[in-house]
């Protein structure tokens, strides 16, 4: 088998399996955090995705790499077969996204659970300004949801989730000085506007050399 002939193999799988889970190639591109015209040249035949991304679509339509570098005439005949394992495919992930879902929402209420404990028992000891404890737990969520996104490589919120997470934590450590020590430093929000620039920065980077790749 001839690597022209391998991409459209792969071109046709994947806008097969694209369009039976309802996705637009820019729904696709953000799943795998590439750009909509890296899937489009992956669809016409163009470019072929690196090893690591084909393992992430594998898994992301329910399908074995060797099914989606197979010729397309190889697949069952029959229309119910293979309509029957598109919806297997989409049930599969539907599922697997509405876990994902109930381990990212529990997890965040476990973060304020302890944001409200702490509250609970800070205030029950005559501490005033208490309720600080709930703005630690914004940073605090968001490292636990990056954390789990990350570990599942699901990439598309990583940017939003380290912003807040830089500002979260100024935000904390700003309230904790201006509260306790009644030293208001502002200045400290300054320092967030080179880390935003930074994380800016670096997703832009990376996202380059992965189009380049797939250009």
């Amino acid at each position: 088998m001839n690597d022209e002939k391998l991409k459209q193999y792969l071109g046709i799988h994947i806008m097969t399996h694209r369009k039976g889970m309802g996705l637009t190639q820019a729904g696709l591109a953000e799943k795998l955090n590439y750009s909509d015209k890296a899937v489009s040249k992956w669809e016409r035949g163009e470019s072929i995705p690196d090893v690591l991304t084909l393992m992430q679509l594998a898994e992301l339509f329910g399908a074995k790499v060797d099914d989606l570098l197979r010729d397309p005439n190889e697949l069952p005949e029959e229309t119910g077969a293979v309509v029957g394992k598109m919806e297997k495919a989409v049930e599969k992930t539907l599922k697997r996204k509405a876990d994902k879902k109930s381990i990212l929402g529990l997890s965040s209420l476990l973060v304020w659970f302890v944001a409200l404990l702490a509250f609970v028992v800070i205030s029950s000891l005559g501490i005033e300004k208490s309720w600080i404890a709930f703005i630690y737990a914004i940073p605090a969520d968001a490292i636990v949801r990056l954390s789990l996104l990350s570990a599942w490589h699901d990439f598309r919120w990583n940017k939003t989730l380290i912003s807040v997470m830089v500002w979260g934590v100024l935000l904390s450590l700003y309230l904790s000085l201006l509260l306790f020590l009644q030293e208001n430093v502002w200045k400290l929000f300054l320092l967030g506007v080179p880390g935003q620039i930074a994380v800016l920065l670096w997703f832009r980077m990376i996202r380059k050399p992965k189009e380049e790749q797939n250009g």
